[in-house]
């Protein structure tokens, strides 16, 4: 990954994480603790070691997008779940059910070795476990006491499986240019470029 590319992510990175602090000195609104800033420091640090390592499996810019849309959706998955919830508040086990999606992408790029054709079916499940959530979320109305229900369940489910389809294609989109069919599977200890 190019120099300039990782210091805009990390600074990216670090200017996410002092917003809440800033934030903090001009309203009570915002109220972070030690563990909050803890907390968020594992994320995007998990989030960006998982662009390091998937941006270096190829050096092709469909693999690439579809690698970032795919951490990128990850982290927001997580994130907003934790912070809000999507079905019905953050205290709503059924909020459970998105940790399945993670494992599937977990899972799935390791079972694939972060080949583009094993991704891009991962990205498939993800999808499909995505509405296979929402639309039991709907069907059972899990989340009915949330003060936007159904409307946050539908248009999160939408925006997420748009995430997961986008990164899917992209994925595709590279096993179609030959973009790391066979070169993100380590070689030697190192991970190799195109």
């Amino acid at each position: 990954m190019g120099k300039t590319i990782r210091i805009f992510g990390w600074g990216s990175a670090a200017a996410l994480l002092a917003a809440p602090a800033v934030a903090m000195q001009f309203t009570r609104e915002v109220n972070w603790t030690a563990s909050d800033f803890v907390f968020a420091a594992v994320m995007l640090a998990t989030v960006g070691g998982a662009l390091e390592l998937l941006m270096r499996a190829s050096g092709g810019w469909a693999y690439r997008g579809g690698a970032a849309i795919m951490a990128i959706g990850l982290f927001l998955l997580v994130w907003m779940n934790l912070a809000v919830g999507i079905i019905g508040s953050e205290n709503n086990p059924a909020n459970g059910l998105y940790l399945g999606v993670l494992g599937i992408g977990v899972a799935g790029a390791a079972a694939a070795r972060l080949r583009a054709g094993g991704m891009a079916a991962t990205t498939l499940a993800m999808a499909a476990a995505q509405v296979a959530i929402g639309g039991w979320a709907l069907a059972t109305g899990a989340g009915v006491d949330g003060a936007a229900w159904p409307r946050d369940v539908i248009v999160l489910t939408s925006g997420f499986t748009g995430f997961w389809l986008a990164a899917a294609w992209l994925f595709s989109r590279a096993v179609g240019q030959g973009d790391s069919a066979d070169r993100s599977a380590p070689a030697r200890g190192r991970w190799q470029r195109s």
